[in-house]
């Protein structure tokens, strides 16, 4: 009589080989995140929108507050890559200026997804302190490709006026125009 069950009794099931589960864990809990917001991420809906099963997220993750640092993480290393090349790019201070400016005006505005997952973060991030960091290493990043053309102070005053200009672009319902963000970006460094 053979076995229903293929394997000797006391045989391990095969695992199934998934190397890149944790990374489609983090991309899911952006997604869960930029639908429902942070308050109703959970390991469940994260699981269930990366289709892994729910013990995938213990394994991989020691709580939900950990996948999401790991996953705004990704968020602002991304978006932080964006400015730096925008920065990088610029021969000289007055190119850097119109970097600012383009990236104000466009690059940093990306998806309809980035601009909620910002906001989500920088709620999150008043709330939980381990997202503090995040929010800080961003910023930091931000002010160091500011820092090729620009000194330290006028970097990190630069740094706060560009993400005060991308929410109100973002969110106003009579945004500035974008020659109205040059002049505001040009007043400053005056």
């Amino acid at each position: 009589m053979t076995s229903p069950h293929p394997q000797e009794p006391g045989a391990r099931r095969p695992r199934r080989h998934d190397p890149d589960r944790r990374d489609r864990l983090i991309e899911a809990a952006l997604a869960v995140i930029a639908e429902r917001g942070v308050a109703a991420t959970t390991h469940r809906e994260i699981a269930r929108a990366a289709d892994v099963p729910l013990g995938s997220m213990t394994y991989h993750f020691t709580s939900l507050d950990e996948i999401l640092a790991e996953a705004f993480t990704r968020h602002a290393d991304r978006v932080a890559a964006v400015f730096d090349q925008h920065l990088r790019a610029a021969p000289d201070r007055a190119s850097a200026v119109d970097a600012v400016a383009g990236l104000v005006t466009g690059a940093l505005l990306g998806s309809p997804q980035d601009l909620i997952l910002a906001v989500e973060l920088y709620a999150a991030a008043a709330r939980k302190p381990a997202l503090r960091a995040v929010t800080q290493a961003w910023m930091q990043r931000s002010r160091q490709a500011l820092e090729v053309h620009f000194d330290p102070t006028t970097a990190r005053e630069l740094d706060a006026l560009i993400e005060g200009l991308v929410l109100h672009s973002a969110l106003s319902t009579d945004p500035m125009t974008p020659a109205q963000i040059r002049h505001a970006i040009d007043r400053h460094l005056r």
